[in-house]
């Protein structure tokens, strides 16, 4: 590792050893970074002035120009009266906005350490990272300081944005120069994500400043292909790294611009998709099976690059966007613990039901419990590796997600002969009855082909007889009536009879985490039923 310029060294003294860190390969030319690096440069400073940068429903838009001027004033504010140095960790929390876009990159041109976080967390979750991270400060929308203060953490210093108060962020006095971003190694640790995980300990995984340039440089430069007129948009938050990367990272790579929602539900993306000229657009499956039904007078005529991540997307919901849209959805598997999407395919490459191929600058493949690589064909774990990797702040989990090397994200996965990857199930998630391997989100997506289902998700339960059965919880769509004995035919006649649900839950919503993931261990023992 290169001399850190970081004066608290709590992170990189909390790395795991070197020997856990998974093998990192810089193989494109664009990733083979210098040693000295902060990402906020690279990312502010190599386009004009005057071009657009952030977007909002109501306000005005921000150019590069007026971006830069902010985040040097946080950043003046931040290591002047606030007094933080380089290294320390900084939580922000707040909505997304560009405000929280400038804190974040304000904390890291200072040279600190960003633990972006989701407004929905509450006071238990955001104590807990607070104490695996050691935060010492907070930059809080003050919309949304309440469950912060009351987390009650110990010499957390809560300094709130948006406000009229002289002590807010914004009202603080501040030099007008420039800010010197302070030099930074390019593997200095820029931040910490915590994993939407359902259950147990959160885990911090902490990537470097030249993390945050390689995924713009693999997933958005190779796939997205992003251009410089282009307006990014999107639901996911900027504390889960699907929206860090989608509504920033990218687009300010690329000299693009971003609408930032505050409220990025399905009922307000089509209309903000017209209202700004989106063109790349980057959400849920969920969401787009969602958007589905309310197209009907939305023009979406300025679309040309869709992504989907953050759950599998089943063909069916492939297949309906694509017909009633035209538009080819970009699939893609992406973990905290590698920043973003690794796997993923564009234009001609797509193959509905398939994830796609390793995204250029990453290698994948599918490998048994023991670590050796399985035919194609044949499901196994899938592992990854390339110029980011797993590496859990002061965890002993490290020594599971990373093996011989490679990052094994938790997935069962096909490779099939052509090279494509194709999502079977979460590891975790495949249900075995009475002897036979029944993979949920293939059951999941026969369900959603039937016209009266919304959304589904299909688990194991265990089962005296058969060790465990499948049992879909669905959402219907409005004005549909529960037919379980419907459902089971419709199945049937889809796929094997053994893979049939041997029972079927009517919800009124899934329950979801934070981030929008579907809670199947919460399906599992059966506390959502209604």
């Amino acid at each position: 590792m290169h001399l850190s310029a970081h004066v608290d060294t709590f992170t990189r003294d909390h790395l795991p050893p070197p020997h856990e860190w998974p093998e990192l390969r810089f193989d494109l030319p664009e990733l083979r970074y210098p040693a000295r690096l902060n990402c906020a440069v690279e990312l502010l400073d190599h386009t004009d002035a005057g071009r657009p940068a952030f977007h909002t429903p109501a306000g005005p838009t921000w150019t590069y120009g007026e971006l830069r001027a902010r985040v040097d004033r946080i950043a003046h504010v931040l290591t002047g009266t606030l007094g933080v140095v380089p290294g320390n960790r900084v939580l922000l929390r707040g909505p997304t906005t560009p405000w929280l876009a400038a804190c974040w990159l304000a904390v890291l041109k200072a040279g600190a350490v960003a633990v972006t976080v989701l407004a929905r967390q509450r006071p238990q979750e955001l104590a807990a990272m607070c104490a695996i991270a050691r935060i010492g400060h907070a930059l809080c929308d003050v919309r949304a300081v309440d469950d912060l203060l009351r987390a009650a953490v110990p010499g957390l210093r809560v300094t709130t944005y948006g406000g009229d108060g002289p002590d807010d962020l914004l009202r603080r006095p501040a030099p007008t120069a420039p800010y010197p971003a302070v030099d930074t190694a390019s593997d200095d640790v820029a931040l910490i994500a915590f994993t939407s995980g359902t259950t147990g300990r959160p885990k911090g995984c902490a990537h470097f400043h030249r993390d945050v340039l390689a995924i713009a440089d693999t997933f958005s430069r190779h796939v997205v292909r992003p251009r410089a007129d282009d307006v990014f948009a999107g639901s996911p938050p900027l504390g889960f790294t699907f929206g860090l990367g989608g509504l920033v990272i990218f687009p300010l790579r690329a000299g693009a611009s971003s609408l930032l929602l505050e409220q990025a539900g399905p009922r307000q993306l089509l209309p903000a998709i017209a209202a700004h000229r989106v063109s790349v657009l980057f959400t849920a499956p969920t969401a787009y099976r969602a958007m589905l039904g309310d197209l009907a007078g939305h023009d979406l005529s300025s679309l040309r690059r869709c992504v989907s991540a953050g759950e599998n997307l089943p063909a069916a919901t492939w297949r309906a966007w694509h017909e009633r849209t035209g538009l080819r959805l970009i699939n893609g598997i992406g973990a905290t613990e590698l920043l973003h999407i690794f796997v993923s395919a564009a234009d001609e490459h797509i193959r509905p039901g398939t994830t796609g191929l390793p995204v250029p600058g990453w290698q994948a493949r599918v490998q048994d419990a023991d670590g050796r690589p399985v035919p194609d064909g044949a499901p196994g774990l899938l592992a990854v590796r390339g110029p980011v990797g797993c590496r859990y702040l002061a965890d002993p989990r490290q020594r599971e997600y990373v093996r011989d090397g490679w990052n094994i994200t938790g997935d069962t996965y096909v490779r099939e002969a052509d090279g494509y990857f194709r999502y079977v199930a979460r590891a975790d998630d495949m249900i075995v009855s009475a002897g036979y391997n029944i993979a949920g989100p293939e059951v999941e997506d026969a369900l959603l082909r039937h016209p009266d289902v919304a959304e589904t998700a299909v688990v194991g339960r265990p089962d005296e007889a058969r060790g465990q059965v499948a049992v879909a919880y669905t959402v219907l769509r409005p004005g549909a009536r529960p037919d379980p004995e419907a459902l089971r035919a419709f199945v049937t006649a889809e796929l094997a009879p053994y893979k049939c649900p041997r029972e079927f839950v009517f919800l009124d919503a899934l329950p979801r985490t934070a981030t929008g993931k579907v809670q199947r261990f919460r399906l599992r023992t059966g506390g959502d039923q209604q």
